[in-house]
C-alpha cells in the first residue's frame, strides 16, 4: 500500500467516526503513522472531507504541550463545535454527543494583524516581535477534549501520532467575553474551574509553558506552512492550567480567571 493510500484510509476512518459517532479501535491502526507530519496530512484530509474550512485557514485552533521542552503540538476546531458565550449566560452543549467530556481551562488569544510565512521565516533570526504586537484580544476558554478512538489505549509509541490526527482529541470549544491584551506576569494568574458538584479547584501559575504567549511563534509556524498567511482575527487556545479534567452528561462546568474573566457551560 502506497504512503498516500495509507494516510487516506486512516482520514476515511476517523471521518467515518465523527459521522457514525462510533470510536475506532486504536489497535488495527498502530503502525499507520510514521511520524507528526503525517498526522498533520490526516488532519487536513478529515477537514477536507467534512468540509470544515471550505479551502482556507481554520478560524479557531489549539496549540500546546506540556513544557518548553516538549515539541508543541497543533490543531485547527471545527467551526461548528466552536461557541462564544455572553458574559452571565451559559453555553449549552446539551444534547452533543461525546466519548469523554474532558475539561481543559484556556486563555485563547486573538491575532491583531496578518501574518506571513516570510515573517515566521524571518524570526528565526532572534527578531520575533513581542507578544502585544501579534496579539490585540485574549479570553477565557474551556476546550472540551474528545476522542474518535475507543479506550483502552494501547501502550504503543505511535499513540500520540493517533491522537494528533484525531485534531489533537478536539471535541468543543466554548469561549468567553474577549478583552484587550495585556503583557503581565502570568507566574501569579490566578484560575478557579468548578466541575458539577465537585468542590472548586484553584490554581496559580500553571501554565505548562509559564506564559501562554510562548507559542505563538511555534504554532505560526505551524499555520504558516506551504506560504500560508494567517490572517488577523485568528484565535489560537494555549494550553491548561488546569491539567485534564472529567465532566459528565448534565454537569455544569464553570471557570473563572482573576482579572480576565469567566463562562459557564452546561452537558
Amino acid at each position: 500500500m502506497s504512503g498516500d493510500d495509507r494516510l487516506q484510509r486512516l482520514a476515511d476512518a476517523l471521518a467515518g467516526a465523527r459521522r457514525s459517532g462510533q470510536a475506532l479501535p486504536m489497535a488495527p491502526w498502530l503502525g499507520c503513522l510514521h511520524d507528526a507530519d503525517e498526522a498533520y496530512a490526516v488532519q487536513d484530509r478529515v477537514a477536507a472531507a467534512l468540509g470544515w474550512f471550505g479551502g482556507t485557514l481554520p478560524c479557531f485552533w489549539k496549540s500546546g504541550g506540556p513544557s518548553r521542552q516538549a515539541v508543541l503540538t497543533h490543531a485547527g476546531l471545527p467551526p461548528a463545535g466552536v461557541q462564544a458565550v455572553a458574559p452571565g449566560q451559559t453555553a449549552s452543549l446539551q444534547g452533543q454527543h461525546f466519548h469523554r467530556r474532558g475539561i481543559e481551562a484556556e486563555v485563547a488569544l486573538r491575532m491583531r494583524r496578518d501574518v506571513t510565512a516570510g515573517e515566521v521565516a524571518a524570526w528565526a533570526a532572534g527578531t520575533t516581535p513581542p507578544a502585544h504586537e501579534l496579539v490585540d484580544a485574549m479570553t477565557v476558554s474551556v476546550e472540551v477534549v474528545d476522542t474518535r478512538w475507543a479506550p483502552p489505549a494501547p501502550d504503543a509509541q505511535d499513540v500520540a501520532w493517533l491522537k494528533l490526527a484525531d485534531q489533537q482529541s478536539h471535541g468543543a470549544l466554548v469561549f468567553g467575553e474577549w478583552r484587550a491584551f495585556d503583557e503581565r506576569d502570568w507566574s501569579r494568574q490566578r484560575c478557579e474551574l468548578r466541575i458539577g458538584g465537585a468542590p472548586p479547584q484553584s490554581f496559580e501559575g500553571t501554565h505548562p509553558l509559564g506564559d501562554p504567549t510562548w507559542l505563538l511563534p511555534p504554532w505560526l509556524a505551524h499555520a504558516t506552512r506551504g506560504g500560508r498567511t494567517v490572517p488577523a482575527g485568528t484565535v489560537v487556545t494555549t494550553g491548561s492550567w488546569s491539567g485534564l479534567g472529567d465532566a459528565a452528561s448534565g454537569d455544569r462546568v464553570e471557570v473563572h480567571f482573576a482579572d480576565l474573566g469567566a463562562l459557564a457551560l452546561q452537558f
